[in-house]
């Protein structure tokens, strides 16, 4: 191996006595480089869209949030779930009640979603961050406020400077079968909203109020929808979810945030996904480059394959030769297009030189977010793509060796 390697590498770097081939095999190096570095920059900018769009999204989502499995609400007063509370893992753990609702403002009307919270939701330190308009405040000095979502507020045009009008909610009367007016079938409550929050689609049809309210909106004495919980170190939720499952047994279910928002992961995933085999085809077209520059070598050097067998060579290490020779075109390349991709994102991150559109508020500059995982992605792509057209080759190269044998 030690001798094919030394001759491929002569091979390699030394001038053939056709030009072409230099050129070719430049090419066919230039083409991985390109590619690699293509997929280092695109899978980099799509981690960035994806961390972008989901610290978006996850604003008012919890770290973790236990459900029932079966059924909509559950009773809270649990050994596990009373010690969660107190655990020192644990920043913020709050009760939500969450039901469907008939929202009224005037004359408009909506169909929205009622949260009520424990009083402990308002530790979230990043609740401020999603108010578009006045404060999140839900219960002061006694009296209930509710905090809406942007899409409730445009859709029933409310107006949270106006204290003379509230919000008007409605559930449906569970403890009456039948009423004598429209009026029984339904408990209200009326509430003076406060704030406006923005977050994202899903949270933006809500309605955050107390938890006293929710339980008489929806006659629930005790039983909630969820147990929300926000830690104090993330990276210790999948650690505390697995600890949680166990505890709590089949009959809940513990999410971590990809859990909760699977679609968007998904939709996410798929994209980048697609994009990545789009230009793995692409890398695939410049890597078979290699097999035209090979087979050129091939032509080129059958006098020396021919000493080469004189000495002892057999076709094993004929193709071990050209096999070592593709390879190491390839690598240089991937090598050269994984630093320069690394280096291209490094300056978006730091410097931005690719902006958004003028009207995107969010972020100024393309967000980038650099993972070795993808550098690993990318060099075993170049792999195996470069030792499936470099076996191909060194298959060719000795394809007719009893032909050049007689060369000499």
């Amino acid at each position: 191996m030690k001798t094919a390697f030394y001759i491929a590498k002569r091979y390699l770097f030394s001038k053939k006595s056709t030009n072409a081939i230099n050129i070719i095999s430049g090419i066919s190096m230039l083409g991985v480089f390109v590619g690699s570095a293509a997929l280092i920059v695109i899978l980099s900018a799509f981690n960035g869209l994806e961390n972008l769009v989901i610290s978006l999204s996850n604003t008012l989502s919890p770290d973790l949030v236990i459900e029932p499995v079966q059924g909509k609400t559950f009773d809270p007063n649990n050994k596990v779930l009373i010690n969660l509370s107190k655990d020192p893992k644990v920043a913020v753990y709050s009760e939500v009640l969450q039901e469907k609702a008939l929202l009224r403002y005037d004359k408009n009307q909506f169909i929205g979603e009622i949260k009520g919270v424990s009083s402990s939701f308002l530790k979230n330190k990043e609740l401020k961050k999603t108010l578009l308009q006045g404060e999140f405040i839900l219960n002061e000095d006694g009296k209930d406020y509710a905090v809406i979502g942007s899409t409730v507020q445009y859709t029933l045009g409310i107006n949270i400077n106006d204290p003379l009008r509230l919000l008007e909610i409605y559930s449906p009367n569970k403890s009456t079968s039948s009423g004598f007016t429209p009026a029984d079938e339904f408990v209200s409550r009326y509430l003076p909203p406060v704030g406006v929050f923005e977050s994202n689609q899903e949270s933006d049809n809500e309605v955050i109020m107390p938890l006293s309210v929710a339980r008489a909106l929806l006659n629930e004495s005790k039983n909630i929808s969820s147990a929300e919980i926000i830690l104090k170190d993330a990276n210790q939720g999948d650690d505390l979810k697995s600890d949680l499952q166990n505890k709590l047994g089949a009959k809940f279910s513990v999410k971590n945030r990809i859990q909760q928002n699977a679609l968007l992961y998904k939709i996410l995933n798929t994209e980048k996904w697609a994009v990545y085999l789009i230009l793995t085809f692409v890398l695939v077209i410049a890597t078979f480059n290699i097999v035209g520059s090979l087979t050129m070598l091939v032509i080129d050097k059958q006098k020396d394959i021919a000493v080469l067998n004189s000495l002892g060579a057999d076709k094993s290490m004929i193709r071990q030769i050209f096999l070592l020779e593709g390879l190491m075109i390839s690598f240089i390349g991937c090598a050269i297009g994984l630093v320069f991709g690394w280096i291209f994102c490094y300056l978006q991150i730091e410097f931005g030189f690719i902006s958004m559109s003028q009207g995107n508020m969010v972020v100024n500059a393309y967000p980038m977010a650099i993972r070795y995982t993808d550098f690993i992605l990318v060099f075993i792509t170049v792999s195996v793509i470069a030792f499936i057209a470099s076996f191909i080759s060194s298959r060719l190269s000795v394809k007719r060796f009893e032909t050049l044998k007689q060369a000499i």
